[in-house]
């Protein structure tokens, strides 16, 4: 089968020219970070480093992939979705480069001294958060045809999700870093428990649409999405309770774990859990919709 390029008039358009912005700039970012010095790259909490870096390495690898099979028009070949792909891929690029970019930019405040590399590279990695904003906008405007499932409330609001369980990964793991005793204790292992299990269903919902495998289903695909929103509701329910008893009780004694992640910890919860609410209400009424059929 022969290689089909863009024509000229492609390489102008708007989501070509947005994702060439956010190529550049991601590239721009991991390449000056990881030209740092070697104390600074260590420099703690290094959990946050890590997971900022895997951040822009990771969309970095997946856009590059996505614009190399839009130009060559090999996409229609691959067992996926692919207006659902892209749309997923622009919306957690923009939600987990805006994390890094908080992230990396708290880091610096940190510093005593701040160089003006790892400015230049805080700058860069806000300018990609741009890039994959602009580009989800874009997206957005295409025809209701080419336009798929996660770029609906719905949709977006499975993505949001996503992108709070990711959050957590590295603050769980600073935590356990920095107090290792807090690993034995139930009000550290049942949040994390209940971060993982929500991340696998909404993994697993993502595999399901992403691969057009929603025909091929045992259970009703509404019914199952409608399950794993009230699951993950109530798992984030116990977790947002517990953070916020972390919250109360930090005037009252001394903790090893820094107030600073109790606190990252209980906003990005409140802010999942009320992606759960709604989405289990966009649930009950599809299938309220559908009996009424």
């Amino acid at each position: 089968m022969p290689v089909i390029v863009l024509e000229a008039r492609d390489f102008t358009s708007p989501i070509f020219l947005v994702r060439t912005w956010a190529l550049l700039c991601s590239c721009t970012t991991f390449s000056l970070v990881a030209s740092l010095e070697l104390e600074e790259a260590n420099h703690p909490p290094r959990t946050f480093w890590i997971f900022c870096m895997f951040t822009w390495c990771f969309f970095f690898s997946l856009t590059l992939s996505i614009h190399i099979l839009s130009v060559i028009q090999f996409h229609s070949l691959l067992p996926v979705s692919w207006k659902n792909l892209t749309v997923s891929v622009a919306v957690l690029g923009a939600l987990m480069n805006l994390s890094s970019s908080v992230v990396f930019c708290w880091l610096l405040l940190d510093h005593q001294h701040v160089r003006p590399r790892p400015v230049a590279a805080a700058v860069s990695s806000c300018l990609t958060v741009c890039a994959y904003i602009s580009e989800s906008i874009v997206l957005s405007t295409r025809t209701q045809e080419q336009r798929g499932y996660l770029s609906s409330t719905p949709g977006l609001l499975k993505l949001l999700q996503l992108w709070g369980g990711c959050q957590m990964v590295p603050l769980v793991v600073e935590v356990v870093r920095v107090a290792p005793d807090e690993a034995r204790n139930w009000s550290t292992w049942v949040p994390g428990v209940s971060y993982g299990v929500c991340i696998l269903t909404v993994v697993v919902t993502l595999v399901v649409i992403l691969g057009d495998l929603v025909g091929r289903c045992l259970l009703p695909f509404d019914r199952l999405l409608a399950a794993f929103s009230l699951t993950g509701l109530m798992l984030y329910m116990i977790a947002t309770v517990i953070c916020f008893t972390k919250v109360l009780v930090l005037k009252q004694a001394k903790h090893s774990v820094p107030a600073e992640l109790v606190i990252m910890e209980t906003a990005i919860c409140s802010m999942t859990l009320l992606a759960y609410t709604v989405d289990f209400a966009f649930s009950v009424k599809l299938l309220c919709d559908r009996s009424h059929m």
